[in-house]
Protein backbone atom coordinates (compact mmCIF):
# COMPACT_ATOMS: atom_id res chain seq x y z
CA UNK A 1 0.00 0.00 0.00
CA UNK A 2 1.35 3.41 -1.00
CA UNK A 3 1.91 5.84 1.83
CA UNK A 4 2.40 8.85 -0.44
CA UNK A 5 -0.24 10.30 -2.72
CA UNK A 6 0.32 12.93 -5.42
CA UNK A 7 -2.61 15.31 -5.03
CA UNK A 8 -3.76 18.93 -4.84
CA UNK A 9 -4.51 20.45 -1.42
CA UNK A 10 -8.24 21.11 -1.99
CA UNK A 11 -9.39 17.47 -1.97
CA UNK A 12 -7.12 16.77 1.01
CA UNK A 13 -8.73 19.58 2.98
CA UNK A 14 -12.20 18.50 1.82
CA UNK A 15 -11.62 14.95 3.09
CA UNK A 16 -10.04 16.07 6.37
CA UNK A 17 -12.80 18.61 7.11
CA UNK A 18 -15.41 15.94 6.32
CA UNK A 19 -13.81 13.54 8.79
CA UNK A 20 -13.53 16.27 11.42
CA UNK A 21 -17.20 17.18 10.96
CA UNK A 22 -18.21 13.53 11.41
CA UNK A 23 -16.08 13.27 14.56
CA UNK A 24 -17.85 16.38 15.86
CA UNK A 25 -21.21 14.63 15.44
CA UNK A 26 -22.48 15.57 11.99
CA UNK A 27 -24.02 12.80 9.90
CA UNK A 28 -21.93 11.65 6.89
CA UNK A 29 -23.98 13.56 4.29
CA UNK A 30 -23.84 16.82 6.25
CA UNK A 31 -20.13 16.28 6.90
CA UNK A 32 -19.40 15.87 3.19
CA UNK A 33 -21.07 19.17 2.34
CA UNK A 34 -19.40 20.98 5.23
CA UNK A 35 -16.00 19.56 4.23
CA UNK A 36 -16.44 20.83 0.68
CA UNK A 37 -17.46 24.26 2.02
CA UNK A 38 -14.39 24.53 4.28
CA UNK A 39 -12.13 23.77 1.32
CA UNK A 40 -14.00 26.23 -0.92
CA UNK A 41 -13.92 29.06 1.61
CA UNK A 42 -10.23 28.41 2.30
CA UNK A 43 -9.44 28.46 -1.43
CA UNK A 44 -11.35 31.74 -1.88
CA UNK A 45 -9.43 33.31 0.98
CA UNK A 46 -6.09 32.13 -0.40
CA UNK A 47 -7.07 33.21 -3.93
CA UNK A 48 -7.81 36.72 -2.70
CA UNK A 49 -4.47 36.78 -0.89
CA UNK A 50 -2.70 35.84 -4.13
CA UNK A 51 -4.72 38.30 -6.23
CA UNK A 52 -6.39 35.49 -8.20
CA UNK A 53 -9.89 36.19 -6.82
CA UNK A 54 -11.25 39.63 -6.10
CA UNK A 55 -13.98 40.50 -3.60
CA UNK A 56 -17.30 41.23 -5.29
CA UNK A 57 -17.77 44.82 -6.31
CA UNK A 58 -20.55 45.91 -3.93
CA UNK A 59 -21.79 48.58 -6.32
CA UNK A 60 -22.23 45.97 -9.07
CA UNK A 61 -24.28 43.68 -6.83
CA UNK A 62 -26.29 46.40 -5.11
CA UNK A 63 -30.01 45.99 -5.68
CA UNK A 64 -29.67 42.44 -7.03
CA UNK A 65 -31.66 39.82 -5.19
CA UNK A 66 -29.89 36.80 -3.81
CA UNK A 67 -31.49 33.38 -4.22
CA UNK A 68 -34.11 32.49 -1.64
CA UNK A 69 -32.72 29.80 0.65
CA UNK A 70 -34.30 26.36 0.34
CA UNK A 71 -34.96 26.10 4.06
CA UNK A 72 -33.91 27.79 7.27
CA UNK A 73 -30.44 29.31 6.94
CA UNK A 74 -27.99 28.63 9.77
CA UNK A 75 -24.24 29.05 10.14
CA UNK A 76 -22.11 26.09 11.15
CA UNK A 77 -18.66 26.69 12.58
CA UNK A 78 -16.04 24.21 11.41
CA UNK A 79 -12.25 24.57 11.34
CA UNK A 80 -12.43 28.31 11.90
CA UNK A 81 -14.95 28.91 9.10
CA UNK A 82 -18.56 30.06 9.42
CA UNK A 83 -20.35 27.97 6.82
CA UNK A 84 -23.72 29.13 5.48
CA UNK A 85 -25.97 26.09 5.69
CA UNK A 86 -29.59 25.06 5.22
CA UNK A 87 -31.51 22.88 7.65
CA UNK A 88 -32.38 19.54 6.04
CA UNK A 89 -34.79 17.76 8.37
CA UNK A 90 -32.81 16.97 11.50
CA UNK A 91 -29.52 17.67 9.70
CA UNK A 92 -27.86 20.47 7.75
CA UNK A 93 -26.27 20.88 4.34
CA UNK A 94 -23.70 23.52 3.49
CA UNK A 95 -25.33 25.95 1.09
CA UNK A 96 -24.15 27.83 -1.96
CA UNK A 97 -26.38 30.78 -2.89
CA UNK A 98 -29.11 29.36 -0.64
CA UNK A 99 -29.10 25.93 -2.27
CA UNK A 100 -27.95 22.87 -0.32
CA UNK A 101 -24.82 21.12 -1.57
CA UNK A 102 -25.36 17.59 -2.87
CA UNK A 103 -23.34 15.15 -0.72
CA UNK A 104 -23.13 12.70 -3.63
CA UNK A 105 -21.30 15.30 -5.73
CA UNK A 106 -18.71 15.62 -2.95
CA UNK A 107 -18.31 11.82 -2.84
CA UNK A 108 -17.70 11.77 -6.61
CA UNK A 109 -15.23 14.66 -6.31
CA UNK A 110 -13.20 12.87 -3.61
CA UNK A 111 -13.27 9.57 -5.53
CA UNK A 112 -12.08 11.28 -8.71
CA UNK A 113 -9.25 13.14 -6.98
CA UNK A 114 -7.94 10.36 -4.71
CA UNK A 115 -8.68 7.45 -7.03
CA UNK A 116 -7.78 4.08 -5.56
CA UNK A 117 -5.96 5.80 -2.67
CA UNK A 118 -9.14 7.27 -1.13
CA UNK A 119 -9.58 4.48 1.44
CA UNK A 120 -5.96 4.68 2.55
CA UNK A 121 -6.12 8.47 2.97
CA UNK A 122 -9.48 8.26 4.74
CA UNK A 123 -8.17 5.58 7.10
CA UNK A 124 -5.09 7.61 8.07
CA UNK A 125 -7.16 10.75 8.66
CA UNK A 126 -9.80 8.87 10.68
CA UNK A 127 -7.04 7.45 12.90
CA UNK A 128 -5.74 10.95 13.51
CA UNK A 129 -9.19 12.41 14.22
CA UNK A 130 -10.04 9.56 16.63
CA UNK A 131 -6.91 10.33 18.66
CA UNK A 132 -8.51 13.57 19.91
CA UNK A 133 -11.62 14.20 22.00
CA UNK A 134 -14.10 16.16 19.83
CA UNK A 135 -13.64 19.49 21.68
CA UNK A 136 -9.85 19.28 21.30
CA UNK A 137 -10.14 18.19 17.66
CA UNK A 138 -12.23 21.27 16.82
CA UNK A 139 -9.39 23.49 18.07
CA UNK A 140 -6.57 21.39 16.60
CA UNK A 141 -8.11 20.46 13.22
CA UNK A 142 -6.71 23.26 11.06
CA UNK A 143 -3.22 23.26 12.61
CA UNK A 144 -3.16 19.46 12.14
CA UNK A 145 -4.07 19.92 8.47
CA UNK A 146 -1.24 22.43 8.13
CA UNK A 147 1.06 19.76 9.55
CA UNK A 148 0.26 17.16 6.90
CA UNK A 149 -1.08 19.01 3.85
CA UNK A 150 0.80 18.39 0.60
CA UNK A 151 3.84 20.61 0.15
CA UNK A 152 3.62 22.83 -2.92
CA UNK A 153 5.52 25.91 -4.13
CA UNK A 154 4.36 29.21 -2.61
CA UNK A 155 2.55 31.89 -4.56
CA UNK A 156 0.59 31.91 -7.79
CA UNK A 157 2.91 29.41 -9.45
CA UNK A 158 1.95 26.85 -6.80
CA UNK A 159 -1.80 27.44 -7.20
CA UNK A 160 -3.48 24.16 -8.17
CA UNK A 161 -0.21 22.23 -8.32
CA UNK A 162 -0.15 18.70 -6.94
CA UNK A 163 2.00 17.97 -3.95
CA UNK A 164 2.67 14.86 -1.94
CA UNK A 165 0.36 13.72 0.86
CA UNK A 166 2.37 11.49 3.19
CA UNK A 167 0.01 9.18 5.09
CA UNK A 168 2.75 8.23 7.55
CA UNK A 169 3.06 11.94 8.37
CA UNK A 170 -0.71 12.12 8.97
CA UNK A 171 -0.49 9.21 11.43
CA UNK A 172 2.60 10.67 13.11
CA UNK A 173 0.59 13.68 14.31
CA UNK A 174 -1.40 11.58 16.79
CA UNK A 175 -0.62 12.56 20.37
CA UNK A 176 1.72 10.15 22.14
Amino acid sequence: MATRIKINRAPVLTLWATIVAERLGFDPEAALTLGRAVAGLTAQSKGRQLGIYHPRDEAATEGKESAEPEGEMVYVSLMGRAIPSVRAGTSVRAADKGKPTDPESVRRYLASKFGDQLRAAESAMRELAAAFPPDELEQAAYPLYQGFRPEIPRGKKGWGVEGELDLDRVRSLKPK
